[in-house]
């Protein structure tokens, strides 16, 4: 059961501004607060108030061994400007090596279970691992990225992984990302300029045309209502 005053503290958080939510979540729930980055516009933002401010939020990414170059580009140039810790977490190396070889190295276009099975071990797995006996796991989802997200809260309870989650950029815009971005001169994946919006594994990912939906541009060799890797469920 969920505490009421828990609940009650994440309610006042709805309209606070992006700095003070983040001071008032690390005082909250301390070292139990994790921050999953993929080096995205967002999670770029979020992390560059966590080390300006020296919050005791772990940030932690997941090297799926197949991500772009200029992601660790990105990566690079981060720890390189704040001069503070990335935690990354890697996928099990028996199943990675018995998935390969019963499958092959491309095998999630093959099948989307096949796929989907390659996101578990690559991705959600490790997730958990990540975010084991934590409390806060903080994430840069955005309601402008899918349709689904439009009625989402800036918090919500995470059965499957028995922990809350708070989005705390949820309801900016894609100006205020790239104004704030500027402002505060933060490293960003140059991908972004080239069109891809949502940046995964490299194989899985395609920059997306005008007009075309934010999840175009991920698995997009498969049905439109299916795509998902497990990580999120909106």
């Amino acid at each position: 059961m969920l505490k009421k005053d828990t609940i009650e503290f994440f309610e006042t958080l709805e309209n606070t501004d992006l700095e003070d939510a983040l001071k008032q979540l690390a005082n909250y729930f301390s070292i139990d607060a994790v921050f999953s980055t993929s080096f995205s516009e967002e999670d770029q933002i979020i992390s560059h108030v966590i080390f300006n401010n020296e919050l005791p939020i772990e940030i932690f990414t997941l090297d799926t061994g197949r991500l772009f170059p200029e992601t660790y580009s990105t990566w690079s140039a981060t720890l390189e400007k704040y001069q503070k810790k990335i935690t990354a977490y890697y996928p099990d190396a028996n199943h990675l090596e018995d998935y390969i070889k019963e499958n092959g190295p491309n095998a999630f276009y093959n099948a989307q279970e096949l796929r989907k099975t390659c996101c578990h071990i690559r991705k959600v797995e490790p997730l958990k691992r990540a975010i084991k006996n934590k409390k806060l796991w903080i994430t840069g989802i955005r309601a402008e990225h899918s349709a689904n997200r439009t009625s989402m809260k800036m918090w919500e309870w995470d059965e499957q992984n028995s922990i809350f989650k708070f989005h705390p950029l949820l309801k900016w815009s894609s100006e205020e990302v790239k104004a704030y971005i500027y402002i505060n001169q933060i490293p960003v994946n140059p991908l972004h300029a080239k069109g891809f919006v949502s940046i995964g594994c490299a194989p899985c990912t395609r920059a997306i045309k005008p007009g075309e939906d934010f999840r175009a541009g991920r698995w997009w060799w498969e049905d439109e209502s299916k795509k998902e890797c497990g990580l999120h469920h909106q």
